[in-house]
């Protein structure tokens, strides 16, 4: 029996989530923006449900009661991990979770793109009702940074439908099971060059910051696709938008920006040839119900008094 507060508006949204929750006696607390009603959900919250909004050490002090941060996804550059385990609080992800939620649309924005389907889409909607000419997917090279558990799966939908893969990923599993299952591996430079459409699936640390710039963009193929579903501080969103608008860049597919929700103003929201989407690459309602099980499951866990395997920092709490 906990108090549960969840920033993320899917959580216990979607299957029996909710009532699991109920019938093992927690109470959810939903609050997405910070206020009054945040600080006053803080001070009863023993587990938080983490969506966007950042955590760190102040978040946590105002939630004396806390025991776990369990992030409702994947990516937890929104958490302070140091400060928690400082704290003594468990942080847990759902790794794999929403892994073929994000991989699928991937893919749907690698088709989208290479049939012209915004234009073609405008065309009709607009009543002119002309055709602008599409390229076949087959034959044509896909390039992915990243080839994790979403990545991975975007290399072996794309190699399904006959495109040639090349990638690139420093964790050396991720790049031998990609290997094993018929992607060239190259380092990142070549990827970008050999790229029909590139593709990121990397984290969103810090370290990550601007790896695609200005001089990446530029070695990119000339009418070239770039798919940005991992995190917005990967692109260099200017830089994007410059090749965009120049046509050295053919289109885009930008689900994750910088701010969010972006400036309608900023560059890239007046650029052309992009797919937009708002942040909803985990948005189905399989990973939803996934993602929530397995937050359920780590409560129950640390309920007993045992830090989850899912926990990022167990190691240092168990010291």
């Amino acid at each position: 029996m906990a108090v549960v507060l969840t920033t993320s508006p899917a959580f216990a949204r979607a299957g029996d989530i909710a009532d699991r929750a109920a019938a093992a006696g927690h109470t959810i607390l939903r609050v997405i923006e910070d206020g009054p009603e945040m600080q006053a959900a803080l001070g009863q919250a023993e587990y938080l449900v983490a969506g966007l909004p950042r955590i760190d050490g102040a978040v946590m002090d105002a939630a004396p009661n806390l025991k776990a941060v369990l992030k409702h996804g994947v990516g937890v550059d929104s958490i302070d991990i140091p400060a928690a385990s400082a704290r003594g609080i468990v942080v847990t992800s759902c790794p794999g979770a929403n892994a073929l939620s994000v991989a699928e649309l991937a893919i749907g924005a690698v088709f989208a793109l290479s049939r012209s389907l915004l234009w073609n889409h405008d065309s009709v909607a607009s009543g002119r009702f002309e055709r602008q000419r599409g390229r076949e997917v087959t034959g044509a090279t896909l390039g992915i940074l990243g080839l994790g558990q979403i990545g991975g799966r975007v290399a072996r939908m794309a190699l399904g439908v006959g495109m040639n893969v090349v990638g690139y990923d420093p964790d050396e599993t991720a790049a031998a099971e990609a290997l094993a299952m018929g992607v060239e591996l190259l380092d990142p430079d070549e990827v970008i060059a050999r790229a029909d459409t590139l593709s990121l699936h990397v984290t969103g640390v810090e370290a990550n910051r601007d790896l695609i710039g200005a001089a990446d963009i530029a070695r990119m193929k000339p009418g070239a696709f770039l798919v940005n579903y991992a995190r917005g501080l990967v692109v260099d969103e200017d830089a994007l938008a410059a090749a965009l608008v120049s046509g050295h860049l053919a289109g885009a597919a930008v689900d994750a920006f910088r701010a969010e929700p972006p400036d309608p103003a900023s560059a890239l929201m007046q650029a052309p040839n992009v797919l937009f989407s708002p942040h909803t690459g985990a948005d189905t309602h399989g990973a939803v119900v996934r993602t929530g099980e397995m937050v359920l499951a780590d409560i129950a866990e640390i309920e007993t008094g045992a830090i989850p395997a899912r926990a990022l920092n167990g190691t240092e709490l168990a010291r």
